[in-house]
């Protein structure tokens, strides 16, 4: 009689059924950061600059719905962060082979992000409105809860600092370290 490896066949069902997908934290800043920079890249190529803005919202709202919801509240804070590598990226490489790399760089940086700063806003707020639906306030409760946790340890460990079960110092003569003086 062989064995079935691979757990139950429960488990192996659910897995190979195609069910939703669920990525990790990680995996949500990384659709949004690659979302952003292939739009991004339209955009520069094509001259269609709402696409930029656009994609990165569209990448937000793909990495919100996937991400596992354990995982919520570290794509919850990423947007800015993804924003700006998406757009310091998708700069660098418009601006290879155009003369100064960092004047183009500095410029390209600075006008890219002052004309999408609008589509930075509301790809955040769409990231942080469909976390919240999907149970984001579980997660900050959770992390609060270790953290008054870990507060309370350190406030009793830091409590007293007098160490009253060590005993005085014994008769013996007290050796002066080379800075101390008789």
């Amino acid at each position: 009689m062989a064995r079935e490896r691979g757990g139950s066949p429960r488990t192996h069902a659910a897995t190979s059924s195609g069910g939703p997908i669920s990525l990790t934290g990680r995996g949500g800043i990384v659709v949004m950061f690659g979302v952003g920079v292939v739009c991004g890249l339209l955009s520069h190529w094509f001259g269609v600059s709402l696409l930029a803005g656009a994609g990165f919202a569209i990448g937000c709202a793909l990495a919100a719905f996937a991400t596992r919801p354990a995982d919520l509240l570290t794509l919850v804070v990423s947007p800015p962060l993804v924003f700006f590598g998406a757009t310091f990226t998708v700069v660098v490489v418009t601006t290879i082979g155009d003369g100064s790399l960092l004047r183009g760089v500095t410029v390209g940086v600075l006008t890219a992000l002052a004309s999408t700063a609008p589509w930075l806003f509301f790809g955040t707020a769409l990231v942080v409105v469909v976390c919240l639906a999907r149970g984001l306030r579980t997660n900050v409760r959770d992390l609060r809860e270790k953290l008054a946790g870990f507060r309370l340890f350190e406030k009793e460990e830091n409590e007293n600092p007098v160490r009253w079960d060590e005993s005085p110092a014994s008769h013996e003569p007290r050796r002066l370290h080379h800075g101390d003086v008789d």
